[in-house]
């Protein structure tokens, strides 16, 4: 029984999504490009999506965790790249990890693929 890729992994789409805007957010907000809040939404929005690219052609457990950690650190990052005074860029940042976490477990909870390479099949 197989379903089509567009409903099986409609959370890599999303997360794509999500890294795309991640990584143009600093544009959209006027950040200068060589500020820390620019160069971590930059790198962290590339690699979201990135891996949710891979994850569209075929799922891999370590993906989906690498997305996972990803979010925790989009997450807990406008405290530590000093943006938190920027209610947008971190609301973003915040809003952008939290839904990655939540897209990455999702996926690992419901995805058939990854629970046949758990079981090692």
């Amino acid at each position: 029984m197989a379903m089509h890729l567009s409903t099986r992994r409609w959370q890599d789409q999303v997360i794509l999504l999500l890294g795309v805007w991640l990584f143009v957010s600093p544009w959209v907000m006027a950040y200068p490009s060589d500020s820390p809040p620019a160069v971590n939404a930059c790198i962290a929005g590339a690699m979201m999506a990135a891996l949710a690219t891979f994850d569209l052609y075929k799922t891999y457990a370590w993906a989906v965790f690498m997305n996972i950690v990803i979010g925790i650190w989009v997450a807990i990052s406008p405290w530590l790249v000093d943006v938190m005074t920027d209610l947008a860029m971190s609301g973003s940042m915040l809003i952008v990890g939290l839904a990655t976490i939540v897209l990455g477990m999702w996926e690992l909870r419901t995805d058939p693929d990854l629970h046949q390479q758990w079981a090692g099949t």
